[in-house]
């Protein structure tokens, strides 16, 4: 299971308790996979976090989501974002997806696309007052292009 990639400790419980494994194979197994360090929460909330900052392109929230989701615990999922995103420039990721968002010639000048756009952003995990400045931002340079 763990050749492949990284797995969270719950990821591994529910994959050994969904091939009928006994609880207390699964807590030894656990034990050990850990002490050989093939086991590693903190490494794979790292992997996760990198892999949605760097190459799916997300925000912070929806990374820590995504972490908590695989069963990695608050604190250590929150590290793991932390220590990703500290070295990441947010405001140009927000760009980044607003331009690939709308280069297919969607205009922020009418309301309901100006709608879609920043409920899309928030989707993507990023923090709504950075996202309103760069949706106010590219509105207020469309408006001098003119």
């Amino acid at each position: 299971m763990l050749a492949r990639r990284e797995l969270s400790e719950a990821q591994v419980r529910t994959r050994l308790a969904r091939r009928q494994f006994e609880p207390d194979d699964i807590d030894a197994a656990i034990d050990r996979l850990q002490r050989e360090r093939a086991l590693d929460d903190r490494r794979t909330a790292l992997a996760c976090a990198r892999t949605e900052a760097h190459v799916k392109r997300h925000g912070r929230l929806r990374a820590l989501r995504q972490l908590e989701t695989l069963g990695i615990a608050r604190d250590v999922a929150r590290a793991a974002v932390a220590d990703v995103f500290g070295d990441l420039d947010e405001d140009l990721l927000i760009e980044q997806a607003l331009a690939r968002r709308l280069r297919h010639g969607v205009a922020l000048q009418e309301t309901a696309a100006l709608r879609r756009v920043h409920r899309y952003l928030l989707a993507q995990g990023f923090d709504a007052a950075r996202v309103h400045a760069a949706i106010r931002s590219r509105v207020k340079n469309a408006g001098h292009d003119d």
